[in-house]
Protein backbone atom coordinates (compact mmCIF):
# COMPACT_ATOMS: atom_id res chain seq x y z
CA UNK A 1 0.00 0.00 0.00
CA UNK A 2 1.57 3.31 -1.00
CA UNK A 3 2.12 6.00 1.60
CA UNK A 4 0.39 9.22 0.64
CA UNK A 5 0.83 12.66 2.10
CA UNK A 6 -2.53 14.41 2.48
CA UNK A 7 -3.67 17.78 3.72
CA UNK A 8 -7.02 16.80 5.14
CA UNK A 9 -8.93 13.77 6.29
CA UNK A 10 -10.84 11.87 3.63
CA UNK A 11 -13.72 11.00 5.94
CA UNK A 12 -15.17 12.32 9.17
CA UNK A 13 -15.15 8.68 10.36
CA UNK A 14 -11.38 8.44 10.03
CA UNK A 15 -9.31 8.35 13.19
CA UNK A 16 -6.73 11.13 13.24
CA UNK A 17 -3.85 10.59 15.67
CA UNK A 18 -0.77 12.60 16.64
CA UNK A 19 2.17 10.35 17.45
CA UNK A 20 5.22 11.36 19.52
CA UNK A 21 8.51 9.40 19.59
CA UNK A 22 11.37 10.23 22.00
CA UNK A 23 12.68 6.86 23.20
CA UNK A 24 16.27 7.28 21.97
CA UNK A 25 18.04 9.87 19.82
CA UNK A 26 15.34 10.90 17.36
CA UNK A 27 12.77 13.52 18.28
CA UNK A 28 9.77 12.78 16.06
CA UNK A 29 6.11 13.64 15.61
CA UNK A 30 3.58 12.61 12.98
CA UNK A 31 -0.09 12.83 12.17
CA UNK A 32 -1.65 9.68 10.72
CA UNK A 33 -5.21 8.87 9.73
CA UNK A 34 -6.86 5.44 9.86
CA UNK A 35 -10.05 4.74 7.93
CA UNK A 36 -12.78 2.37 9.22
CA UNK A 37 -11.55 -0.18 6.67
CA UNK A 38 -8.11 -0.20 8.32
CA UNK A 39 -6.29 1.74 5.60
CA UNK A 40 -3.85 4.37 6.76
CA UNK A 41 -2.36 7.61 5.47
CA UNK A 42 0.60 9.59 6.74
CA UNK A 43 -0.33 13.26 6.76
CA UNK A 44 2.98 14.43 8.18
CA UNK A 45 6.17 12.87 9.54
CA UNK A 46 8.84 15.09 11.11
CA UNK A 47 12.08 13.63 12.51
CA UNK A 48 14.93 15.57 14.13
CA UNK A 49 18.07 13.45 14.42
CA UNK A 50 20.65 13.91 17.19
CA UNK A 51 23.54 12.23 15.34
CA UNK A 52 25.73 15.34 15.48
CA UNK A 53 25.15 15.67 19.24
CA UNK A 54 26.30 12.11 19.97
CA UNK A 55 28.98 11.58 17.29
CA UNK A 56 31.85 12.90 19.48
CA UNK A 57 31.05 10.17 22.04
CA UNK A 58 30.66 7.27 19.60
CA UNK A 59 27.19 6.45 20.88
CA UNK A 60 24.03 7.85 22.45
CA UNK A 61 24.52 9.73 25.73
CA UNK A 62 21.18 9.54 27.63
CA UNK A 63 21.49 12.94 29.33
CA UNK A 64 22.28 14.70 26.05
CA UNK A 65 19.40 12.91 24.33
CA UNK A 66 16.86 13.92 26.98
CA UNK A 67 17.98 17.55 26.91
CA UNK A 68 17.74 17.66 23.11
CA UNK A 69 14.19 16.28 23.24
CA UNK A 70 13.18 19.03 25.66
CA UNK A 71 14.64 21.71 23.40
CA UNK A 72 13.03 20.67 20.10
CA UNK A 73 9.94 18.55 20.78
CA UNK A 74 7.46 21.46 20.86
CA UNK A 75 8.80 22.71 17.52
CA UNK A 76 8.68 19.23 15.97
CA UNK A 77 5.05 18.77 17.04
CA UNK A 78 4.10 22.21 15.73
CA UNK A 79 5.68 21.42 12.37
CA UNK A 80 3.93 18.04 12.17
CA UNK A 81 0.55 19.65 12.87
CA UNK A 82 1.18 22.43 10.34
CA UNK A 83 2.35 19.98 7.67
CA UNK A 84 -0.81 17.93 8.19
CA UNK A 85 -2.99 21.04 8.10
CA UNK A 86 -4.91 20.10 11.25
CA UNK A 87 -5.57 21.53 14.71
CA UNK A 88 -5.48 19.71 18.04
CA UNK A 89 -9.28 19.88 18.11
CA UNK A 90 -9.35 17.77 14.92
CA UNK A 91 -7.48 14.89 16.55
CA UNK A 92 -9.09 11.66 17.71
CA UNK A 93 -6.27 10.94 20.16
CA UNK A 94 -2.71 11.61 21.24
CA UNK A 95 -0.25 8.71 21.10
CA UNK A 96 3.21 8.66 22.66
CA UNK A 97 5.90 6.03 23.05
CA UNK A 98 5.77 5.21 26.76
CA UNK A 99 8.72 2.77 26.56
CA UNK A 100 10.89 0.86 26.29
CA UNK A 101 13.80 3.24 25.87
CA UNK A 102 16.03 5.76 27.57
CA UNK A 103 13.85 6.82 30.48
CA UNK A 104 14.72 10.53 30.30
CA UNK A 105 13.57 10.78 26.71
CA UNK A 106 10.48 8.66 27.33
CA UNK A 107 9.46 11.00 30.16
CA UNK A 108 9.77 14.04 27.88
CA UNK A 109 7.56 12.60 25.15
CA UNK A 110 4.94 11.04 27.42
CA UNK A 111 4.62 14.15 29.59
CA UNK A 112 4.15 16.32 26.52
CA UNK A 113 1.49 13.95 25.18
CA UNK A 114 -0.34 14.03 28.52
CA UNK A 115 -0.34 17.83 28.47
CA UNK A 116 -1.81 17.96 24.97
CA UNK A 117 -4.34 15.27 25.85
CA UNK A 118 -5.50 17.22 28.90
CA UNK A 119 -5.61 20.60 27.15
CA UNK A 120 -7.29 19.33 23.96
CA UNK A 121 -9.57 16.90 25.83
CA UNK A 122 -8.53 14.04 23.62
CA UNK A 123 -7.73 10.49 24.81
CA UNK A 124 -4.17 9.42 25.52
CA UNK A 125 -2.77 6.22 23.99
CA UNK A 126 0.47 4.93 25.52
CA UNK A 127 2.31 2.98 22.83
CA UNK A 128 4.92 0.30 23.28
CA UNK A 129 7.79 1.33 20.98
CA UNK A 130 8.27 -2.31 19.94
CA UNK A 131 4.58 -2.70 19.14
CA UNK A 132 4.83 0.36 16.91
CA UNK A 133 7.61 -1.32 14.92
CA UNK A 134 5.56 -4.52 14.84
CA UNK A 135 2.47 -2.85 13.36
CA UNK A 136 4.09 -0.50 10.82
CA UNK A 137 3.74 -3.01 7.96
CA UNK A 138 -0.02 -2.84 8.39
CA UNK A 139 0.20 0.87 7.58
CA UNK A 140 2.59 0.53 4.62
CA UNK A 141 1.61 -2.87 3.18
CA UNK A 142 -1.83 -3.65 4.60
CA UNK A 143 -0.54 -6.92 6.10
CA UNK A 144 -3.24 -9.12 7.66
CA UNK A 145 -2.88 -11.08 10.89
CA UNK A 146 -1.23 -13.41 11.77
CA UNK A 147 2.27 -12.71 10.48
CA UNK A 148 5.84 -13.56 11.42
CA UNK A 149 7.83 -10.55 12.61
CA UNK A 150 11.60 -10.23 12.65
CA UNK A 151 12.30 -7.26 14.91
CA UNK A 152 15.92 -6.16 14.47
CA UNK A 153 17.30 -2.98 15.98
CA UNK A 154 20.18 -1.68 18.05
CA UNK A 155 18.65 -3.02 21.24
CA UNK A 156 16.34 -5.84 20.15
CA UNK A 157 16.47 -9.01 18.07
CA UNK A 158 13.30 -11.07 18.25
CA UNK A 159 11.08 -13.34 16.18
CA UNK A 160 7.42 -12.94 17.07
CA UNK A 161 4.07 -14.27 15.94
CA UNK A 162 1.86 -11.19 15.58
CA UNK A 163 -1.71 -12.45 15.96
CA UNK A 164 -3.54 -9.17 16.61
CA UNK A 165 -3.05 -5.76 18.13
CA UNK A 166 -1.78 -6.45 21.63
CA UNK A 167 -1.35 -10.19 21.01
CA UNK A 168 2.25 -11.22 20.42
CA UNK A 169 4.04 -14.52 20.96
CA UNK A 170 7.80 -14.40 21.23
CA UNK A 171 9.22 -17.29 19.22
CA UNK A 172 12.91 -16.52 19.43
CA UNK A 173 15.28 -13.92 20.80
CA UNK A 174 18.97 -13.17 21.09
CA UNK A 175 20.89 -14.86 23.88
CA UNK A 176 23.39 -12.00 24.05
CA UNK A 177 23.91 -9.09 21.64
CA UNK A 178 21.19 -7.66 19.42
CA UNK A 179 22.05 -7.60 15.72
CA UNK A 180 22.18 -3.83 15.58
CA UNK A 181 24.35 -3.78 18.69
CA UNK A 182 26.76 -6.24 17.05
CA UNK A 183 27.00 -4.01 13.96
CA UNK A 184 27.74 -0.99 16.16
CA UNK A 185 30.38 -2.83 18.20
CA UNK A 186 32.14 -4.12 15.09
CA UNK A 187 32.16 -0.57 13.73
CA UNK A 188 33.71 0.72 16.94
CA UNK A 189 36.44 -1.95 17.04
CA UNK A 190 37.31 -1.07 13.42
CA UNK A 191 37.35 2.67 14.25
CA UNK A 192 34.49 3.46 11.88
CA UNK A 193 32.49 6.66 12.48
CA UNK A 194 29.16 6.86 14.30
CA UNK A 195 26.50 5.68 13.56
CA UNK A 196 28.30 2.40 13.08
CA UNK A 197 25.68 0.11 11.51
CA UNK A 198 25.24 2.01 8.23
CA UNK A 199 29.01 2.51 8.03
CA UNK A 200 29.63 -1.25 8.27
CA UNK A 201 27.15 -1.75 5.44
CA UNK A 202 28.93 0.86 3.30
CA UNK A 203 32.32 -0.73 3.93
CA UNK A 204 30.92 -4.21 3.24
CA UNK A 205 29.93 -3.12 -0.26
CA UNK A 206 33.65 -2.53 -0.96
CA UNK A 207 34.92 -5.79 0.53
CA UNK A 208 35.23 -9.52 -0.11
CA UNK A 209 32.61 -11.45 1.91
CA UNK A 210 34.51 -14.71 1.48
CA UNK A 211 37.92 -13.61 2.74
CA UNK A 212 37.24 -14.51 6.38
CA UNK A 213 35.43 -17.70 7.43
CA UNK A 214 33.50 -16.30 10.38
CA UNK A 215 31.18 -18.60 12.38
CA UNK A 216 27.40 -18.75 11.92
CA UNK A 217 26.23 -19.04 15.55
CA UNK A 218 23.11 -21.14 16.27
CA UNK A 219 22.78 -22.16 12.59
CA UNK A 220 20.90 -25.44 12.18
CA UNK A 221 19.43 -25.49 15.68
CA UNK A 222 15.75 -26.20 16.14
CA UNK A 223 15.23 -23.39 18.64
CA UNK A 224 14.83 -20.14 16.65
CA UNK A 225 17.15 -18.08 18.86
CA UNK A 226 20.10 -15.87 17.96
CA UNK A 227 23.62 -15.39 19.34
CA UNK A 228 26.00 -12.71 18.08
CA UNK A 229 28.74 -12.46 20.72
CA UNK A 230 30.86 -15.28 19.26
CA UNK A 231 30.75 -13.76 15.80
CA UNK A 232 31.67 -10.36 17.19
CA UNK A 233 34.61 -11.90 19.05
CA UNK A 234 35.79 -13.66 15.87
CA UNK A 235 35.90 -10.31 14.08
CA UNK A 236 37.90 -8.75 16.92
CA UNK A 237 40.44 -11.59 16.97
CA UNK A 238 40.95 -11.38 13.21
CA UNK A 239 41.30 -7.60 13.37
CA UNK A 240 43.89 -7.91 16.17
CA UNK A 241 45.83 -10.49 14.15
CA UNK A 242 45.98 -8.22 11.08
CA UNK A 243 46.71 -4.94 12.88
CA UNK A 244 47.51 -2.38 11.65
CA UNK A 245 44.52 -2.67 9.31
CA UNK A 246 44.53 -1.44 5.74
CA UNK A 247 41.40 0.06 4.16
CA UNK A 248 40.88 -3.21 2.28
CA UNK A 249 41.22 -5.23 5.50
CA UNK A 250 38.46 -3.14 7.06
CA UNK A 251 36.21 -3.54 4.03
CA UNK A 252 36.77 -7.31 3.91
CA UNK A 253 36.15 -7.70 7.64
CA UNK A 254 32.87 -5.79 7.30
CA UNK A 255 31.83 -7.78 4.23
CA UNK A 256 32.61 -11.13 5.87
CA UNK A 257 30.87 -10.10 9.11
CA UNK A 258 27.76 -8.91 7.29
CA UNK A 259 27.64 -12.11 5.20
CA UNK A 260 27.72 -14.17 8.38
CA UNK A 261 24.90 -12.11 9.91
CA UNK A 262 22.82 -12.53 6.75
CA UNK A 263 23.29 -16.31 6.81
CA UNK A 264 22.36 -16.46 10.49
CA UNK A 265 19.22 -14.40 9.96
CA UNK A 266 18.06 -16.54 7.04
CA UNK A 267 18.59 -19.75 9.01
CA UNK A 268 16.91 -18.43 12.17
CA UNK A 269 13.89 -17.05 10.28
CA UNK A 270 13.34 -20.43 8.63
CA UNK A 271 13.45 -22.07 12.06
CA UNK A 272 10.98 -19.48 13.31
CA UNK A 273 8.63 -20.13 10.40
CA UNK A 274 8.59 -23.86 11.18
CA UNK A 275 7.75 -23.07 14.79
CA UNK A 276 5.05 -20.60 13.69
CA UNK A 277 3.29 -23.33 11.67
CA UNK A 278 3.53 -25.82 14.53
CA UNK A 279 1.92 -23.55 17.07
CA UNK A 280 -0.60 -21.62 14.94
CA UNK A 281 -1.54 -24.44 12.57
CA UNK A 282 -0.85 -22.46 9.41
CA UNK A 283 1.84 -20.38 7.80
CA UNK A 284 2.21 -16.61 8.28
CA UNK A 285 0.43 -14.20 5.95
CA UNK A 286 3.79 -12.45 5.53
CA UNK A 287 7.31 -12.20 6.83
CA UNK A 288 7.54 -8.68 8.25
CA UNK A 289 10.87 -7.08 9.07
CA UNK A 290 10.98 -4.01 11.32
CA UNK A 291 13.50 -1.96 13.24
CA UNK A 292 16.52 0.07 12.21
CA UNK A 293 18.54 -2.91 10.95
CA UNK A 294 15.77 -3.57 8.42
CA UNK A 295 17.19 -0.63 6.46
CA UNK A 296 20.26 -2.77 5.63
CA UNK A 297 20.04 -3.59 1.92
CA UNK A 298 21.89 -6.91 2.09
CA UNK A 299 19.59 -8.16 4.85
CA UNK A 300 16.48 -7.01 2.99
CA UNK A 301 17.59 -8.76 -0.22
CA UNK A 302 18.37 -12.01 1.58
CA UNK A 303 15.04 -12.00 3.42
CA UNK A 304 13.17 -11.63 0.15
CA UNK A 305 14.53 -15.06 -0.84
CA UNK A 306 13.85 -16.42 2.64
CA UNK A 307 10.20 -15.35 2.45
CA UNK A 308 9.87 -17.19 -0.86
CA UNK A 309 11.51 -20.29 0.65
CA UNK A 310 8.99 -20.41 3.52
CA UNK A 311 6.04 -19.82 1.20
CA UNK A 312 5.04 -16.27 2.02
CA UNK A 313 5.75 -12.69 1.01
CA UNK A 314 8.18 -10.19 2.47
CA UNK A 315 6.85 -6.91 3.85
CA UNK A 316 9.44 -4.30 4.83
CA UNK A 317 8.46 -0.67 5.46
CA UNK A 318 10.47 2.01 3.63
CA UNK A 319 13.80 2.77 5.35
CA UNK A 320 12.48 6.05 6.78
CA UNK A 321 9.81 4.05 8.65
CA UNK A 322 12.22 1.33 9.82
CA UNK A 323 14.22 3.70 11.98
CA UNK A 324 12.50 5.49 14.88
CA UNK A 325 9.76 7.87 13.72
CA UNK A 326 6.48 9.40 14.83
CA UNK A 327 4.34 7.79 12.13
CA UNK A 328 4.76 4.33 13.59
CA UNK A 329 3.71 5.64 17.02
CA UNK A 330 0.69 7.44 15.57
CA UNK A 331 -0.33 4.34 13.60
CA UNK A 332 -0.02 2.03 16.61
CA UNK A 333 -2.08 4.58 18.55
CA UNK A 334 -4.74 4.57 15.83
CA UNK A 335 -4.82 0.76 15.78
CA UNK A 336 -5.34 0.68 19.54
CA UNK A 337 -7.84 3.53 19.48
CA UNK A 338 -9.89 1.71 16.83
CA UNK A 339 -10.33 -1.07 19.40
CA UNK A 340 -11.33 1.33 22.17
CA UNK A 341 -7.99 1.09 23.97
CA UNK A 342 -6.91 4.27 25.80
CA UNK A 343 -4.77 5.04 28.85
CA UNK A 344 -5.12 7.18 32.00
CA UNK A 345 -3.11 10.36 32.44
CA UNK A 346 -1.34 8.94 35.50
CA UNK A 347 0.28 6.15 33.46
CA UNK A 348 4.02 5.84 34.18
CA UNK A 349 6.82 5.69 31.60
CA UNK A 350 8.71 2.41 31.32
CA UNK A 351 12.40 1.90 30.57
CA UNK A 352 11.70 -1.81 29.96
CA UNK A 353 8.51 -3.07 28.36
CA UNK A 354 8.66 -6.44 26.56
CA UNK A 355 5.95 -7.23 24.05
CA UNK A 356 5.71 -10.79 25.38
CA UNK A 357 7.51 -11.35 28.70
CA UNK A 358 6.70 -15.08 28.64
CA UNK A 359 8.08 -16.71 25.46
CA UNK A 360 6.74 -20.01 24.22
CA UNK A 361 9.12 -22.88 23.55
CA UNK A 362 9.21 -25.35 20.67
CA UNK A 363 7.68 -28.77 21.08
CA UNK A 364 10.11 -31.58 21.67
Amino acid sequence: MPIRTLRRRESVADLLVLGIETTCDETAASVVSRSPSGAGDILSNVVRSQIEDHSPYGGVVPEIAARAHVEVLDHVIAQAMADAGVAFSDLSGIAAAAGPGLIGGVIVGLTTAKSISLAARRPLVAVNHLEAHALTARLTDGVAFPYLLLLVSGGHTQLLAVEDVGKYRRIGTTLDDAIGEAFDKVAKMLSLPYPGGPEVERQAALGDPQRFAFPRPMAGRREPDFSLSGLKTAVRLEADRLAPLSDQDVADLCASFQAAVVDVIMDRVKAGARFFRERLGSGPTALVVAGGVAANGAIRNALNKTASDIGTRLAVPPPVLCTDNGAMIAWAGAERLSRGLTDPLDLSPRARWPLDPAPITPRA
